[in-house]
Formats: C-alpha cells, structure tokens, sequence
C-alpha cells in the first residue's frame, strides 16, 4: 500500500511528485508518454524554462525524482483505476496492480482538431489553440482565426494584443449579429465566410488557407476555438464531476467531489498553462500530506 499514486507524467504530476518524496511518502508515478504538448517545437510562459522544449522539463524532472528514494516511476498506460476499500487501485495495460491512500490524476486532457485537411500536418507548427503560449511568436504578423462566428468572436479580439491584421475565416456564415460584427471590424478584423478547403504550409509550417473557391489567404499563423476537452476515461470511471467544458470542478487544493482523489493541470478548472499545472501538482501534494498526516496523528 502506497501513500499516493499519480496518473500522469507532465507538469503536475512531476512537481506532485516532487513535494510527496520530499515529505517521504511513498509514491507511485505512472506516465503513459503521451503528453498533450508534445507537438509543440517550443514551451513559453514558463518560468526559468520559457522557450525550452516541453520533452526537457519532463527529462529534467524525472532526473530530480531519481534521488528520492520513496519515489518510483511507472511507464505505461493505466487501463482501469477503481476505489479500493483503503483507497485506490490502478490496472496497468500489462496487468500490474497497484494500491494507495490516495490518488492524483494529472492525464490532462485531449484536443479534437477540426475535420479539415491540414490541421493535425500543421498542429503546432503554424497552427495553435492558446495565444499565450504562443501569441508573441506571431506577433504583428498576419493571423487568421478558425471557428464558428459566436465562438471564435471572443478568440479574434483576444488577439489583437498580439497582431493588428487578423481574418476570422467561420467557415460558412458567420451567424454573428450585425452589432457584434461591426464590432469586429472597428478593431480591423475581416470575416471571411467562405468555406475552408485546407490548410498548406512550406516547408513542414503552415502559411495559408486554402479556400474551396481556390483563393489562398496568407497568413503567418492560425489560431482555432476548441470544443468541449476530452477528459481520460478514469476521470468518469472513478465518479468526477464534470464542468461543460469536459474539465473537472476541483477546490482550492485540488481535491474532487470523490473523497481522496485529486484533480491537477489541464483536467482541472483552471488556466491551461504549464506553469499552472506544476502549481496544481504542488497544491495537490500539499493538501495531501497534510490529510495525511492528521490521518497517521490521530
């Protein structure tokens, strides 16, 4: 019987991790692979690591788990993670079991890109969802924005903090009120209804959109509105609330509507930053020890 199992091997679950084997619990980090950043050339907005490849915070964390003995790290995919009658308990894709007192899950979350050809070539490469992440990047370039008028209205303005020459292709009509587009237009964002036949790049990064008529609109990037997350199965398996945005409600500290189970990073309510994630594993950890210690104290 551990002290903590955390599903997950990004930000949160690796600075979880951390605080848990400093206070000397015995933790279990399981770590599938599959990061949701993974396509991503560059990380921003982290501090001390901004501009540093996502694969190296991983790398670098893992290397400082190594000297905390009560610490050991999984590679593999849970399958299936149930309530235990002390706990929880995980199922691995190649049968091994594990039980603990309490569970972290730090999966993150999963982003469905639209149908149109081009999106997943160019994912991360030309192509984003987060003007924070990487906005300044594509500063004063021109940009164009895909999503439905209502939806991608707010993502249009939103990025006029970073570039003054933006098109927001709706990708049939726009179903904007008359008010609403006027409003787009004195802050200099053209509405492009056409519909979208791909996205094409050079060299491996996008730079246009390809309308069905056939005109081409260069742009310098592409930012898109994303639907509901899709959240790890485990999160419904063990009896998580979920929001309508597919993320689960979590309290100051991380903690879920199911008693012992915590939520940190992408999947909880939160700013989907990876600087924020790692403070959410940190939070977690440390409302953890904490119930823990009253529990052995008692």
């Amino acid at each position: 019987m551990r002290d903590v199992i955390i599903v997950g091997g990004g930000p949160a679950g690796l600075s979880a991790a951390l605080i848990l084997g400093r206070c000397r619990r015995r933790v279990l980090l399981i770590d599938a692979g599959h990061p949701r950043n993974a396509v991503t050339p560059r990380m921003h907005g982290f501090l001390g690591r901004d501009g540093h490849a996502p694969g190296s915070l991983r790398e670098e964390g893992r290397r400082e788990l190594a000297a905390y003995d009560t610490v050991e790290i999984w590679d593999g995919r849970v399958v299936d993670a149930v309530r235990a009658p002390e706990g929880f308990r995980v199922v691995m894709d190649d049968q091994r079991r594990a039980d603990a007192r309490r569970m972290i899950l730090a999966t993150g979350l999963r982003t469905d890109l639209p149908a149109v050809e081009g999106f997943s070539e160019f994912w991360g490469h030309g192509v984003h969802h987060c003007p924070y992440c990487d906005g300044y990047e594509n500063r004063d370039r021109p940009l164009a924005v895909y999503g439905p008028g209502e939806s991608a209205k707010g993502l249009a303005l939103e990025l006029t903090a970073w570039s003054r020459d933006l098109i927001l292709c709706t990708d049939g009509p726009c179903d904007l009120a008359e008010a609403e587009q006027d409003r787009l237009a004195r802050h200099g964002i053209r509405i492009e209804e056409r519909a979208v036949a791909r996205l094409e790049g050079e060299d491996g990064r996008f730079c246009r959109v390809r309308l069905r008529d056939g005109q081409a609109l260069e742009c310098g990037a592409l930012f898109f509105t994303t639907g509901p997350c899709i959240p790890s199965p485990l999160v419904e398996r063990l009896g998580c609330d979920l929001s309508r945005k597919g993320t689960v409600p979590t309290g100051d500290y991380e903690e879920t509507n199911v008693p012992g189970l915590y939520v940190a990073g992408d999947a909880s309510r939160r700013v989907q930053l990876a600087i924020v994630a790692a403070a959410e594993g940190a939070m977690a950890a440390f409302a953890i020890n904490t119930e823990l210690l009253r529990e052995d104290t008692r």
